[in-house]
């Protein structure tokens, strides 16, 4: 069983009340009705998609919608920041204390970096069409296409996607706030 089966078990898992049931609801289009309506488990959905190529390892776009639009937006959040681990082979990405550094530096700079995401992709080394390809990806989402330029930046660097360099590519984009908030939040995981 694959890691991102596991982790797709897990949040089908969280799925409460009647959130498979509007999840199904925005899937008629992609799946048909009659076929949403023989399904009982978000894994059944899921598979469906994956069936489809509506989701994947590296393609959580569509169900991270999906869960945005009935307000799971921890789920959303935590397959955002977990879908690079799911991409490559083990070897291709950093160590564990250095993923956890990533996702921190991940949410803060979500959370914070806002329109000028373009320079600062440059700034990571991205190359100009996969900045068109994210700007059309996700036109009206500044927060998306943020996410969006981090997960194609750690894809690219794979083992090699260091926290520093994210921090010395924002001070250089002129964004030190946002640095600054990187090291303080580093800084409270680290001494406590």
């Amino acid at each position: 069983m694959s890691a991102f089966n596991s982790f797709l078990l897990k949040i089908s898992g969280e799925l409460v009340g009647d959130q498979l049931e509007k999840m199904k609801f925005l899937c008629i289009k992609e799946i048909g009705k009659n076929r949403l309506e023989k399904m009982t488990s978000g894994l059944q959905l899921f598979t469906s998609l994956m069936e489809r190529n509506k989701l994947g390892p590296d393609n959580t776009v569509f169900l991270v919608s999906l869960l945005k639009d009935i307000g799971r937006l921890d789920l959303a959040d935590k397959i955002t920041n977990c879908e690079s681990q799911y991409a490559g082979s083990p070897n291709d990405l950093p160590n564990d204390e250095e993923q956890a550094k990533l996702d921190i530096a991940t949410k803060v700079i979500t959370d914070n970096l806002g329109r000028r995401w373009r320079a600062y992709g440059r700034k990571l080394g991205l190359p100009e069409a996969k900045l068109d390809h994210i700007a059309q990806k996700h036109p009206n989402d500044l927060e998306e296409q943020v996410v969006e330029l981090l997960k194609e930046w750690r894809k690219m660097q794979k083992s090699e996607a260091k926290t520093d360099t994210l921090i010395k590519a924002l001070r250089s984009c002129d964004q030190n706030y946002t640095a600054d908030l990187i090291q303080t939040e580093l800084e409270k995981l680290y001494f406590l």
